[in-house]
């Protein structure tokens, strides 16, 4: 009799671990799951400050021709010149980094 009494204690603690193994399982799935939303909304953010450096940019350029061009015709031609100069910046500074 008492055979059987431990016999169904250890299926019972055994049905507890397969449980236990289960939720721990199910738990790394969430995890990793999670993770993947951090780095998703990583790049997000970073793609996000480029797109605000970008307009903060714009709108220096902006502000510096207004204040160095009179006409409309060099006010133009200087906000192009100076936006190229800006991307050659940028590809320097990329370049550097790598």
């Amino acid at each position: 009799m008492a055979a059987k009494s431990y016999l169904t204690q250890i299926q019972a603690i055994e049905d507890k671990v397969h449980q236990l193994v289960q939720q721990y399982h199910a738990g790394q799935e969430r995890l990793q799951a999670a993770h993947q939303e951090i780095a998703r909304l990583q790049q997000v953010i970073q793609e996000k400050d480029a797109e605000i450096k970008n307009f903060q940019n714009q709108d220096n350029i902006s502000k510096i021709v207004q204040t160095i061009a009179v006409d409309t015709t060099n006010s133009t031609e200087l906000k192009l010149k100076i936006n190229e100069y800006l991307r050659e910046i940028d590809k320097c500074i990329a370049y550097l980094r790598e």
